[in-house]
């Protein structure tokens, strides 16, 4: 009997929420024909009142250019906001939202809010119909159980009693499942999401996100909060989705001021579509080396990623050895030194003459340097004394013209005007001969004070203290930084919040440069540290980032958990590193194929087969991983002939799905359907293999491990 009440009252509530949903959908229909009413109203004023503004003022082209600026603004102004609503409402047409939590605040009446990618509420209405889910109370849903839970509003924190929460599958309009459940990493819907297929998973995460992670995106826009969390944790959705929040609830002050710094420009063309469905735009993106290459205006090559990859990965030792330094605190020592050294010995001074008369003598300028104006960073400085020196030599000059001209009066006034006139000709010719001799010496006193108080390019300094080696990506950071210390550099553009995403493979160096640059004071940063491109042996600068920022309010987070990978490709990737640290999600998958070829014949037999079982299994994104560009070009024309694979050569190829062939560095960030890993460089005794670790955590649901020895 209790079975039948039961499923009774499911069918229920089933046709509640389908009723609930009808009512959602049309008011989300209603307020899109009420704003499409309020564009064509404001589209049709500004049609008059230009009329009139144009009728009114035919005559005055100034009237009428000052109008169409004005116009233009509030135009812009008004449809921005019209249309930004317009976009959310549609896109709820189709999914007007995806939870629900209902909860006793006060008077003991249970509230029931609807939880949405965005937020609606009816025109002369104060209660929502939907709730955005980065509002302060929609933090209930993703609360992680039943019972009481806190959530931060303007007034403070208001306490609740939560009593439930209900998860909805939507598509098309149409509910098509509802599960009840407490926040939990076995719940239905998240099994449901993480089995689906790559392309749309990103944008599927707001229902799934979990209570640790809500907690992450949640926190207030003043903390600097730095993940490091293991492959398939969430780190980059948490971290855009953050952004999504800050920009919700801080859009005055952060506006367009958000920059998103990632590893290269595959990775950023993965993520690019995350914030547009979270409805932001306007957000910077860009990798961290175009990023530095922009703000110092360098025009000189650095050496190309895939190049730079594939020496790490030979095992270049002198190459690697570099890195290791240029990535160390003793580098940022010696950069220091450097500084410390042009402070202190950089401009030899001399005096400063005009017509052998000492307009500013030795000590007068050493007292700029070091009194007067030692705030300023050095190169600054000297260009501000040059300035201060040009301007009194000036001085000097007006005051010999003025001279002059006092005495060539003086001179004709003492002349009969008979004499005046034979000689006036004679005397301005004169005149003007003295007056290039006095420019003349302005100019060679101004060229002399040049020889010493001008400096060298920044660049050049580094080169010669770098020993004229080819530039790398790491050489980028150390020209920022001197750039900041000897000449003030200060970012292009105002920048608010920052996210580093991939942070494991920046230095200490970096993080100081960005910062120095940006004034930026709070920021979100995450990584892996066990995905590091090159083992520096040293702890990872992102965790120490209390330290390289000693004013920023810091706070740390570990997560282990990975939603990525099944449980069995991840128990895998566990073998490759020294610590087993990564929990998987409990998703059951198909089991790791590893075989052993010996044979070119067999391992393009063995990776077809394995590209055709995988797409017997439904999976639409495919990679063939290998460890290098080397590795990669040994198989990619053999595999095409008989199957349609991209190659991934540079940072320029764009992924829309299908087959890949990638190495490695590509594959870092991305996440694909199956795997497949070709590897010729498999070492069975070693203790650590991360390139190996992070080819295998890019596979979601299938992974075969092909190791070859030819």
């Amino acid at each position: 009997m209790e079975d039948n009440n039961s499923s009774r009252e499911k069918e229920l509530q089933l046709l509640f929420e389908e009723e609930k949903l009808s009512e959602t959908l049309k008011i989300v229909n209603d307020e899109i024909l009420n704003y499409l009413e309020k564009r064509k109203y404001i589209s049709e004023y500004i049609i008059d009142y230009r009329k009139n503004v144009i009728e009114e003022y035919r005559d005055d082209e100034d009237k009428v250019t000052e109008y169409f600026d004005h116009e233009r603004y509030v135009k812009e102004e008004a449809f921005k906001t019209i249309d930004r609503k317009l976009k959310e409402l549609t896109i709820l047409k189709e999914n007007p939202y995806f939870g629900k939590v209902g909860f006793i605040e006060d008077e003991d009446l249970l509230e029931s809010l609807y939880i949405g990618r965005f937020g609606v509420t009816q025109e002369g209405r104060y209660e929502p119909i939907i709730v955005d889910w980065r509002a302060p109370v929609a933090a209930l849903f993703y609360h992680g159980s039943l019972g009481k839970a806190a959530y931060n509003s303007p007034a403070g924190d208001i306490e609740t009693d939560i009593k439930e929460r209900r998860q909805f599958i939507i598509k098309k309009g149409k509910l098509q499942g509802m599960f009840d459940s407490e926040v939990d990493v076995k719940d239905d819907i998240l099994q449901m999401v993480l089995s689906s297929n790559s392309s749309e998973k990103l944008k599927d995460v707001i229902m799934t996100i979990q209570g640790e992670q809500d907690t992450i995106i949640r926190r207030p826009r003043e903390k600097t909060v730095v993940v490091n969390g293991v492959a398939g944790s969430g780190k980059t959705t948490i971290a855009l989705h953050r952004v999504a929040y800050l920009l919700y609830n801080n859009r005055k002050q952060l506006g367009d001021k958000v920059l998103i710094l990632g590893p290269n420009s595959i990775f950023m063309e993965y993520i690019s579509t995350v914030l547009p469905s979270l409805g932001e735009v306007g957000v910077k993106q860009d990798t961290i080396t175009s990023f530095i290459i922009k703000q110092i205006s360098l025009n000189e090559e650095i050496m190309e990623f895939p190049k730079y990859m594939e020496k790490v990965l030979s095992g270049d030792k002198e190459f690697i050895e570099d890195i290791k330094l240029k990535k160390s605190k003793v580098f940022i020592g010696k950069l220091d030194e450097l500084i410390q050294d042009i402070e202190q010995s950089y401009f030899k001074i001399k005096p400063v003459n005009y017509f052998g008369e000492e307009i500013v003598g030795v000590e007068e300028i050493k007292n700029m340097f070091e009194k007067d104006y030692l705030y300023m960073p050095i190169f600054r400085r000297s260009q501000k004394i040059k300035r201060v020196i040009i301007s009194k030599i000036k001085d000097k000059r007006d005051e010999r013209i003025w001279k002059l001209n006092k005495e060539t009066e003086e001179y004709k006034k003492s002349l009969k005007p008979d004499d005046l006139l034979i000689e006036e000709n004679n005397i301005e010719f004169n005149r003007r001969i003295k007056i290039r001799e006095i420019v003349r010496e302005l100019m060679n006193s101004r060229a002399e004070l040049e020889e010493w108080i001008d400096n060298e390019s920044i660049l050049n300094i580094y080169n010669k203290f770098n020993g004229y080696k080819k530039l790398t990506s790491d050489d980028l950071a150390p020209i920022l930084y001197l750039m900041i210390k000897l000449d003030g550099k200060k970012a292009k553009s105002d920048i608010r919040h920052i996210v580093i995403d991939e942070a494991q493979d920046y230095s200490e160096l970096q993080f100081k440069a960005i910062k120095e640059l940006t004034g930026c004071k709070s920021m979100t940063i995450v990584g892996d540290t066990n995905q590091r491109l090159v083992d520096i042996e040293q702890e990872a600068a992102m965790l120490r980032i209390e330290d390289i920022y000693p004013e920023d309010d810091v706070e740390n987070y570990g997560l282990n958990i990975s939603y990525r990978s099944t449980m069995e490709i991840m128990n895998y990737a566990n073998k490759f590193l020294k610590e087993e640290k990564v929990i998987p999600l409990v998703r059951q998958g198909k089991e790791v194929k590893s075989v052993e070829i010996a044979s070119e014949e067999d391992l393009i037999d063995e990776i077809l087969m394995s590209i055709e079982d995988f797409k017997d299994e439904g999976l639409e994104s495919i990679a063939i991983i290998t460890r290098n560009s080397e590795d990669m070009n040994k198989i990619y024309s053999k595999v095409r002939e008989f199957a349609p694979v991209m190659k991934f050569h540079s940072e320029d190829v764009i992924y829309n799905g299908g087959t890949v062939i990638i190495p490695s560095y590509f594959a870092k960030g991305l996440e694909f359907d199956g795997v497949i890993i070709v590897d010729f460089n498999y070492e069975k005794d070693k203790d650590e293999d991360l390139i190996k670790y992070i080819m295998s955590t890019r596979a979601l649901h299938m992974l075969k491990d092909i190791n070859v020895n030819l």
